[in-house]
């Protein structure tokens, strides 16, 4: 199976969101593509525009999206107007220092931003404990629309490590779903 080229959009206000980018294009592969959101270049608007997938990042300030993220979003609105987007595989991830923290209604979100530009999403697909009590620390936050990483806040190493291989797994998952519509698009 081929290689798709895959984005990853993200803002990183405390640097959180950034390793869980790294970890996601880790598991994306070679062609996955990290594009931090607060220093757009031309060339990054160009990988979005040919990207196969777009997995959207960022933390969940205040019961949303940060602000920045969301500024990103309307910057949009041109690929919108002309469809440039329609079809593209599109996933979202966030974090917060909260279990819940609201960080469904950033996921909530992100998903309606990609279904209004017609794009097609894919959830989270790990499954964790208590339901397999082999896998204590896959998905520990029991998200399905996309990635949920919680923070732990006071600690040296405040993600942890089970969260970020949730994360290299939903940039494989990501990578292999994105292969597959390729392929049947051809």
């Amino acid at each position: 199976m081929m290689n798709p080229a895959i984005c990853i959009p993200f803002f990183s206000g405390f640097g959180h969101t950034r390793r869980i980018a790294q970890a996601i294009a880790q598991g994306a592969g070679p062609t996955a593509y990290l594009i931090d959101v607060a220093a757009m270049t031309d060339a990054d608007w160009q990988a979005l525009d040919a990207a196969d997938a777009i997995i959207f990042g960022a933390p969940t300030y205040m019961g949303s999206a940060a602000a920045r993220f969301s500024m990103f979003l309307e910057e949009v609105d041109t690929r919108w107007e002309n469809g440039r987007w329609v079809d593209k595989i599109a996933a979202g991830f966030t974090t917060a220092i909260h279990p819940s923290g609201d960080k469904l209604a950033t996921l909530q979100r992100l998903s309606i931003f990609a279904a209004q530009m017609g794009m097609i999403w894919v959830g989270q697909s790990e499954i964790g404990a208590p339901v397999k009590p082999d896998r204590p620390g896959a998905n520990r936050d029991g998200s399905w629309l996309g990635l949920m990483v919680t923070e732990l806040l006071g600690q040296d190493d405040d993600l942890p490590a089970d969260d970020l291989e949730t994360a290299r797994r939903f940039g494989e998952r990501i990578a292999t779903a994105t292969g597959r519509w390729v392929q049947g698009r051809a």
